[in-house]
């Protein structure tokens, strides 16, 4: 990318290769990753790098310049969009911050992703049910039975009447 200099005066970029670097170091930091986990990562994502590439893109003097593909494999291994990847870091968000906020975030999706596996699970016993009027009954033991909260297996098995968890 360009200089970051202009007229002899410093001009911050919104988006610049320094602000890729920073990015790359916070955001390993906050996963707790080192420098060789993460070029692990980038070369699984697609794009050979070694330990010291990382180091080198982080720390070296002058810094390691990033490729595009780089950037790239750098924006999928932290489920970035490369538009973040290139943004300076919020100021004010300290690195306990972005661990806790990327804690809940994952979080979130997981809990998203299990929201719709069971709401696929509880479609897919309701049209059995729905095909095999008979089985009703012993499907609602079966739920006891695995599940052992008589409460629990209720509120599956009230989703399953309605023909779907949400």
């Amino acid at each position: 990318m360009g200089d970051d200099m202009t007229g002899g005066g410093e001009v911050p970029l919104l988006y610049s290769e320094g602000n890729v670097a920073g990015r790359v170091a916070l955001e390993r930091e906050v996963r707790g990753w080192s420098t060789t986990e993460l070029a692990e990562r980038v070369t699984r994502a697609g794009v050979k790098m070694n330990q010291t590439a990382v180091w080198r893109i982080e720390n070296g003097s002058p810094r390691r310049r990033i490729n595009l593909d780089e950037a790239l494999a750098f924006s999928r291994v932290f489920e970035l969009p490369l538009e973040e990847l290139m943004s300076p870091p919020l100021e004010g968000l300290d690195i306990d911050s972005r661990r806790l906020v990327q804690e809940a975030v994952e979080a979130f999706y997981e809990a998203r992703d299990a929201r719709d596996r069971l709401h696929r699970a509880v479609v897919a016993v309701a049209g059995h049910i729905k095909a095999h009027p008979d089985s009703s009954r012993a499907i609602n033991e079966q739920c006891l039975r695995l599940m052992g909260d008589e409460r629990d297996a209720r509120v599956l098995s009230g989703d399953i009447e309605d023909g779907g968890h949400y």
